[in-house]
């Protein structure tokens, strides 16, 4: 795993999205890390230290793997930028698609007339 700084991480992310168009995914994942040992964080608390949490960012295409620490001061910018890559190359996506809801409950009264007429009615 190769570690890089937060701004040629995003280059190289675009470059695994580029790489991967045609054939294949890019896994990212995030997760809440203070880059310490659990010991020297054991110790940090003890001492009455403040520690600093970042976010580490690793991004995968299958046989590449890059990853990116990214610090409290660094983090909307990061964001920013990593939403402009998102939407620029996720155009591969297909929409879903859906059933109007009327239409499903309409069609479904057609169909079945038979349930609608066994329902018994309330008498008076």
């Amino acid at each position: 795993m190769v570690r890089l700084q937060p701004d040629p991480f995003l280059n190289e992310l675009t470059n695994m999205f580029e790489r991967t168009t045609e054939k294949g995914s890019v896994w990212v994942t995030l997760k809440h890390s203070s880059d310490k040992s659990k010991l020297k964080r054991d110790k940090m608390k003890t001492a009455g230290e403040k520690i600093e949490y970042k976010c580490l960012v690793r991004a995968t295409d299958g046989k590449k793997t890059i990853s990116t620490m990214v610090g409290l001061k660094d983090h909307q910018r990061f964001q920013s930028s990593y939403a402009t890559i998102l939407k620029t190359r996720m155009t591969a996506l297909k929409k879903r698609e859906r059933k109007d809801k009327r239409k499903a409950a309409d069609s479904d009264k057609k169909q079945d007339p038979k349930k609608q007429s066994s329902v018994a009615k309330p008498s008076n």
